[in-house]
């Protein structure tokens, strides 16, 4: 995997960069790790290189690893091709499960290597141009899709946000963690393109910075006035500076409405409550896992110790010390006043009201 240097002029989109983009039989995905100071794509050959890219956080995001892995899944298919392989749907559903297997707990990376393991069958036919043809068009339907969707989710949103409003924010769900547009962000975008005077609190979420260093930064490119905050402030800001809704994304959303995402978010929508302040999640539809009941199935990804011990390359911590770094917290659907997504404002009862969104 070697690196593509783009200036920041060339990276920039409609409101945001872009996270990755398929050209010439290979996927360039922007390297978040990086960020706000370079710009660096990563070319990616081969679906051993995504996994990789998913893994270390290059890519992050529940649905921008969604159409990464559709991605991984073509090139896994021109490996098959160029390989000759005998079993084509075998290989694919191996290199399938290892994608799934980079991060577990976001529902929309193994929904999109499921999608296209649909395309190929059970069967044991050899690799060809034609399923590999087939193949990358519906990775490339699932970027369309996630675009498209995430601008019906900012539709929808944007009339959540009075004129003027302030916007509590955790993470980072913008054009970085989607194909484009952003989810929670994507709210807010759409509200500013409406005229609406929006300004936006942005917690740094600990312990790698996605709200500081990326959704500060983003927001900032598209001109919204963005305000760092760090992650125990947010009562203080809640109390004392007019925050009128809190937006979050999601990583995985149970069929109850308890949903996962960056850990801090269950903090956040405790304080919303007191502080009787609205707190909505923005996320696709694909983000929602009917499979399981409530929080309590989804699985929590727990990273290395070293995050919060040495981050941003800095020791901060005791050799030796013990350290405890879940990825995500669970929030129960009781401190949720909205699910917001392509298809409507989902609201309680959400076993209910998220069903008859699917199915309307």
């Amino acid at each position: 995997m070697f690196l593509v240097h783009l200036t920041q002029e060339d990276a920039k989109m409609e409101l945001g960069v872009k996270t990755m983009e398929w050209r010439d039989g290979r996927l360039f995905i922007l390297d978040q790790r990086l960020l706000p100071t370079e710009i660096k794509y990563l070319d990616c050959v081969s679906y051993r290189q995504v996994y990789d890219a998913i893994k270390t956080l290059a890519v992050r995001g529940a649905p921008a690893i969604g159409v990464a892995a559709g991605y991984g899944m073509a090139l896994a298919a021109q490996e098959a091709v160029d390989n000759n392989a005998k079993n084509f749907s075998q290989f694919l559903f191996q290199a399938g499960d290892y994608l799934v297997s980079s991060r577990p707990t976001a529902v929309n990376l193994s929904w999109a290597v499921e999608r296209i393991k649909r395309l190929t069958g059970t069967q044991g036919k050899p690799a060809s141009k034609k399923m590999l043809s087939s193949i990358l068009e519906e990775a490339k339907k699932i970027e369309k899709e996630d675009v498209a969707q995430c601008k019906k989710i900012g539709e929808w949103g944007e009339s959540l946000l009075p004129d003027p409003c302030t916007v509590l924010t955790h993470c980072n769900a913008g054009s970085l963690a989607t194909a484009g547009y952003g989810t929670a962000l994507g709210v807010i975008y759409a509200a500013v393109l409406r005229g609406k005077r929006v300004q936006v609190f942005c917690d740094e979420s600990r312990p790698l910075l996605q709200g500081s260093r990326l959704s500060a930064w983003e927001l900032m490119q598209s001109g919204i006035p963005a305000t760092i905050i760090c992650d125990d402030m947010s009562a203080q800001v809640m109390r004392d500076k007019g925050v009128d809704l809190v937006i979050v994304g999601a990583d995985r959303i149970a069929g109850n409405g308890d949903f996962a995402n960056k850990i801090g978010t269950y903090g956040l929508a405790v304080l919303a409550h007191y502080h009787n302040i609205p707190f909505y999640v923005a996320a696709p539809t694909s983000t929602i896992d009917f499979n399981i009941e409530s929080g309590d199935e989804i699985p929590i990804e727990e990273r290395d110790p070293v995050e919060i011990t040495e981050g941003m390359g800095r020791r901060t911590a005791p050799y030796g010390a013990q350290v405890y770094n879940p990825a995500f917290d669970i929030t129960p659907a009781e401190l949720v006043t909205g699910f917001i997504t392509e298809r409507g404002i989902h609201r309680p009862p959400f076993e209910t009201s998220l069903k008859d969104g699917l199915s309307g």
